[in-house]
C-alpha cells in the first residue's frame, strides 16, 4: 500500500515560495486521509451487516419450513428412550379379521447387576434365588463376586417381580425398561404367530423381532415406524379358531391320535378362517427347535402346512372331476372295478367287492381304488401331471409364515403309469393338508384355483380355470352323496349340507421303506354347504384308532370325520350361517284362508 505523506515536499516548496503557510497543506491532508479512512470502515459495516442480515433470513426460513412439516405430519412418540439410543422396539399389533388383539406390546423391566456396586452380593443372590427359583446360585454368587462389570440377571421380569428385587434394597440391582410381545390368547393360533424374541439389546432398549409365523415374515412391516399405528390384520376369526382348536384337540384325544391339524378355507378369497396344528406350544413361552429325533415330533411342527403326506383316497376326486372336464366320462358313465388291478407285479386292491362294474360318481362314493385307477389310466400320465399342478401341487404353498416355504410336495422320481394309477387314489405323491384345502376349494368355487392367505382380503381372489363350472357342480354332487351314502355318513350335520371325501392312508415307514401295518393318516376334506359352498374344511389325525366297538377302527370314516362333524356344528352358526332346515309336517292343524 502507497501511503500518501501529510507534507509533500514539493507543495511545501511552492506554498513558501508564495507565501503561504505550509501547515495547511497538513491539516488539508489529514482530513482527507480521516474521510477515506470513515468511508471504508462504514463500507466494512454496511458488508457485515448485510451478511448478517442473509444469516438471519436463511436461518428462519428455515426454521419456519420445518415448523410447517412438522405441522402437517402425523404426531408420533419419540422413538428413542435416552439421547444417543437406536435401537427401536416399538412393534404393532396383530389382530384378528374382527380386530380383536392376538399379539401386541406389554412394557415391563428387565433386571441387570453392576457387581462392584453390590454391598452384600451373597445376600442378593440369595435373595434373587428366592423370587426367581430357575437361577443357579452358585453362579450368581461366583458372577457377583468376580471381577465382572455388567452381568443380565433376567431380561423380563413381571411388575411383581420387581418390587421383590426392589425391596432388596442393593444399589447394584438395577432396572431397565423393556418392551416385550405377548400374545394374550395363550396357544391359541401358535403356529400362525410364531413368535418374537430379542435382537439387539441395550441397558435402556431392546429390539424385538419376529423369529417364526407371521411374526417373522411381515417383521419389517410390523417393525416400520410408519406403520407403527397399523395394526396387520389377519384372515383368522378368534372365536371360530378357539372352537376348532378345542374340537380338534379333544378329537385327537377321543381318538387316540399321535397328532391332528385342519384347515378352514374361505373358497372364494382364499382367506384361511382357522388352522389349527397339535400338539402345540404358548408362543408367550416358546421352546427351542429340537435338535435331535424326527422334526415332526415337536410341538414347533406345523403339521397343517410343514407336514406332506400321502392323503388317501381324499385325492379321487380329482381323477374323477378331470376325467369329466375332458369329456371322457360322466356321474353315470360305468367303470370296470374288476379286481385286482393288476400291473407289473403290483396288484391294486379295493377295500370290498364292489362288483363288475360301478358308475363314476359311485366309484367315488363307495371309494374304489380300481375304479379310480381305470379313470387315471384313461387319463393318462401327462395330463394328470398337468392337472395336478394347475391345482398347485407341485409347489410350496405361497402362504404368510416362514415355514410354508420349506414344505414342498414330494412326487414320485419317475412318474409312470402305475404312478398316474397310485396317486390317482392318494399313494405315491405327498401333500400338506394347506394343498388339500386349496384343491377343495377350487372345485367349491366353480373351478378356479385360489391362493391360501393369512391376510384380510377386501375381495374376491379367484384364479385361473381349472375346471368348468359344470364339471366343479358334478363334482360337488358327488362330494355330497359320498356324506348321504357313502364312507362319510357320520359327517352330516343337519342344516349344513356337508360334502366331502375320506382318505385312508398307510404311514410309511421313517426308515427302511414300506408303510406299517396298523398306523394311519386319516383324512376327511369336507365343502359345505353343497348346494352353495362357502367354506373348505380339512381334518387330518395322524396314527388314529378308535376303541368304542369290539375291534380298533382306524379309517377315516371312523375318526377324521365324526371330528369335522363336530367342528363344523360348533363354528357355522359363529360364522353367521343359518341351518337350512325345513319345517316339519303340522299334525292336527287345519289351514284355513279368511
Amino acid at each position: 500500500m502507497i501511503r500518501t505523506p501529510l507534507r509533500p515536499l514539493a507543495r511545501i516548496l511552492q506554498a513558501r515560495a508564495r507565501g503561504e503557510n505550509p501547515d495547511a497543506i497538513e491539516r488539508e491532508n489529514i482530513r482527507i486521509r480521516h474521510e477515506e479512512m470513515r468511508d471504508r470502515a462504514r463500507m466494512r459495516a454496511e458488508g457485515r451487516l448485510l451478511v448478517l442480515g442473509v444469516f438471519f433470513f436463511c436461518a428462519f426460513a428455515l426454521i419456519g419450513g420445518r415448523m410447517g412439516v412438522l405441522a402437517n405430519s402425523e404426531p408420533a412418540e419419540p422413538r428413542a428412550s435416552v439421547a444417543g439410543a437406536d435401537i427401536l422396539a416399538q412393534r404393532a399389533d396383530i389382530v384378528d379379521r374382527k380386530g380383536r388383539i392376538l399379539a401386541t406390546n406389554f412394557e415391563t423391566h428387565s433386571l441387570y447387576a453392576q457387581p462392584h456396586q453390590l454391598i452384600e452380593p451373597e445376600r442378593a443372590a440369595d435373595r434373587l434365588v428366592d423370587i426367581f427359583p430357575d437361577l443357579d446360585r452358585d453362579r450368581l454368587i461366583k458372577d457377583f463376586t468376580g471381577s465382572r462389570k455388567f452381568l443380565w440377571v433376567k431380561k423380563k421380569i413381571s411388575p411383581e417381580q420387581k418390587q421383590a428385587v426392589h425391596d432388596i434394597g442393593e444399589p447394584g440391582l438395577l432396572f431397565g425398561p423393556r418392551e416385550m410381545r405377548l400374545y394374550p390368547n395363550g396357544r391359541l393360533a401358535a403356529h400362525v404367530l410364531g413368535g418374537a424374541g430379542f435382537g439387539r439389546e441395550g441397558v435402556h432398549a431392546a429390539e424385538v423381532i419376529g423369529v417364526a409365523g407371521v411374526e417373522k415374515y411381515f417383521d419389517d412391516r410390523l417393525r416400520d415406524p410408519a406403520k407403527g399405528h397399523e395394526p396387520l390384520a389377519l384372515s383368522l376369526d378368534l372365536s371360530v379358531q378357539a372352537a376348532v382348536e378345542r374340537v380338534l384337540w379333544g378329537g385327537m384325544k377321543l381318538m387316540n391320535a399321535k397328532g391332528a391339524a385342519s384347515v378352514l378355507m374361505d373358497v372364494e378369497t382364499g382367506e384361511i378362517i382357522a388352522i389349527a396344528s397339535f400338539p402345540d406350544f404358548d408362543p408367550n413361552d416358546r421352546p427351542q427347535p429340537p435338535t435331535e429325533g424326527n422334526p415332526s415330533d415337536s410341538p414347533l411342527f406345523n403339521r397343517a402346512v410343514q407336514g406332506v403326506y400321502e392323503l388317501g383316497s381324499t385325492f379321487k376326486i380329482f381323477a374323477a372331476a378331470q376325467a369329466m372336464d375332458i369329456g371322457l366320462i360322466n356321474p353315470a358313465t360305468m367303470i370296470d372295478t374288476k379286481g385286482p388291478l393288476t400291473w407289473g407285479k403290483h396288484k391294486i386292491r379295493d377295500f370290498r367287492n364292489y362288483g363288475a362294474e360301478l358308475s363314476a360318481t359311485k366309484v367315488i362314493v363307495k371309494s374304489s381304488n380300481i375304479g379310480t385307477a381305470r379313470i387315471a389310466q384313461m387319463i393318462g400320465e401327462k395330463r394328470q401331471k398337468e392337472f395336478l399342478q394347475a391345482l398347485g401341487f407341485f409347489d410350496a404353498t405361497p402362504l404368510e409364515i416362514v415355514e410354508a416355504a420349506k414344505a414342498k410336495p414330494l412326487l414320485p422320481p419317475n412318474w409312470s403309469e402305475l404312478s398316474t394309477m397310485t396317486i390317482s387314489y392318494g399313494h405315491g405323491l405327498s401333500i400338506s393338508p394347506l394343498h388339500l384345502a386349496t384343491g377343495y376349494a377350487t372345485i367349491a368355487n366353480g373351478g378356479h384355483r385360489v391362493v391360501p392367505t393369512l391376510v384380510k382380503q377386501r375381495h374376491s381372489t379367484l384364479g385361473p380355470a381349472v375346471m368348468s363350472e359344470q364339471t366343479a357342480a358334478a363334482a360337488v354332487s358327488m362330494l355330497r352323496e359320498v356324506v348321504t351314502d357313502g364312507t362319510a355318513s357320520l359327517g352330516e350335520v343337519p342344516g349344513y349340507a356337508v360334502g366331502g371325501k375320506t382318505g385312508t392312508a398307510d404311514k410309511p415307514k421313517e426308515r427302511g421303506g414300506g408303510y406299517y401295518d396298523d398306523k394311519v393318516i386319516a383324512t376327511f376334506a369336507s365343502i359345505f354347504p353343497a348346494h352353495d359352498p362357502k367354506y373348505v374344511l380339512v381334518v387330518t389325525l395322524d396314527e388314529p384308532v378308535e376303541t368304542s366297538g369290539s375291534e380298533p377302527r382306524r379309517t377315516a370314516g371312523w375318526t377324521a370325520v365324526p371330528v369335522a362333524a363336530e367342528i363344523i356344528r360348533r363354528v357355522a352358526p359363529l360364522m353367521g350361517m343359518r341351518p337350512d332346515v325345513e319345517p316339519g309336517q303340522l299334525t292336527g292343524i287345519t289351514l284355513t284362508s279368511n
